[in-house]
C-alpha cells in the first residue's frame, strides 16, 4: 500500500534564502515554483520550500511535534569528509563526522538556515 516517501515539505522562514542553500551548497535544482512555494528536486528526493505564516526570526525547534531531523544518503564515507569542506566553505555549522554503530553507519549532521537538523548518512563499507 505503501511505498518510499513522494516529496517532503519544509516550512522555512525565508524561501529565498532556503532556496540559495538548497541549490548552492546541497546541489538540488528547482523544478516548479508555485509562489510562495519552491519545489526542489536531487536525483528520487523531492523538496518543497513553503513560507512560514510566522514573524520572521522564528527557527526551527527539534524534539516538538514534527519533524526532528531530516538525512541523506551518501556513498561513503569521504563523501562526508567533503561535504564537511564545503559546507566550512559556505560557513554551514556541522559537527564532526560521528561512527554510529547502531546505524551501521558514519554521520556528519548540519544545520540548515532555519536551524533545521539536517545529516548525511554514509553506510559502513
Amino acid at each position: 500500500m505503501f511505498g518510499a516517501i513522494h516529496h517532503l515539505d519544509l516550512t522555512v522562514s525565508d524561501v529565498a534564502r532556503a532556496r540559495a542553500f538548497y541549490t548552492g551548497v546541497l546541489g538540488f535544482a528547482v523544478v516548479k515554483e508555485v509562489p510562495p512555494v519552491v519545489v526542489l528536486g536531487r536525483g528520487d528526493v523531492v523538496l518543497g520550500l513553503v513560507p512560514a505564516g510566522c514573524g520572521a526570526g522564528d527557527r526551527f525547534v527539534a524534539h516538538r511535534v514534527g519533524l526532528d531531523h531530516l538525512s541523506f544518503r551518501a556513498g561513503s564515507r569521504g563523501d562526508l569528509e567533503r561535504a564537511a569542506r564545503l559546507f566550512d566553505e559556505h560557513g554551514v555549522s556541522h559537527g564532526e563526522i560521528e561512527d554510529t554503530a547502531v546505524l551501521q553507519a558514519f554521520v556528519l549532521a548540519f544545520r540548515d538556515p532555519d536551524d533545521i537538523l539536517l545529516e548525511l548518512v554514509a553506510p559502513y563499507a
